[in-house]
């Protein structure tokens, strides 16, 4: 089982990513769980969601005590690296994050979102690079089920993008 907190700020495409897991879940036939949470703000404002994807009945749907955290933004960080349970994972955008944890008890894997997204062409596939290194360190989902969970989840008239969204989710596995 997975509890997993995904944050930062409106507009980086937390809420998509944490819906990408759970759509891949969903397809590999697991129990999943999205519960998202954000500010009126919209763009800007933080946001998070919780995603739980298992083998068995999910109890609840919130996350306390994440086995992993992938944090977009500053604040987040400071928010969810300390909730991060011990053994857990903590995956950061260091494009835009300049402290690092202290902790000792947990997996840290800092991965220069933004800049390998510019690399790409398209700086909005930085949540796409952040969830490839998330499927590398975990294998918690495989790579066609986001694929599949792509098409789900974009509109339409954006699947002209998966393609790219596919190489970020490449570059992001080469994280570790």
């Amino acid at each position: 089982m997975a509890d997993i907190i995904i944050a930062g700020f409106g507009g980086q495409g937390v809420l998509v990513l944490g819906q990408m897991i759970t759509y891949a879940g969903m397809i590999e036939d697991k129990a999943v769980s999205w519960f998202p949470s954000y500010g009126p703000e919209q763009r800007g404002g933080t946001c998070n969601c919780s995603v739980v994807v298992a083998d068995r009945e999910i109890g609840s749907p919130l996350v306390t005590v994440p086995t992993a955290a992938i944090v977009m933004n500053a604040p987040s960080f400071d928010r969810f690296e300390p909730k991060v349970g011990a053994g857990g994972l903590l995956i950061y955008n260091s494009s835009l994050i300049s402290q690092t944890s202290k902790r000792e008890d947990i997996r840290v894997i800092a991965v220069p979102a933004n800049e390998i997204a510019e690399e790409l062409g398209n700086a909005r596939v930085a949540n796409m690079v952040l969830l490839g290194t998330f499927m590398e360190a975990t294998n918690l989902i495989k790579t066609e089920s986001i694929e599949k969970a792509l098409k789900a989840v974009l509109a339409e008239r954006h699947h002209h993008l998966i393609p790219l969204n596919m190489q970020a989710l490449d570059r992001g596995r080469a994280y570790q």
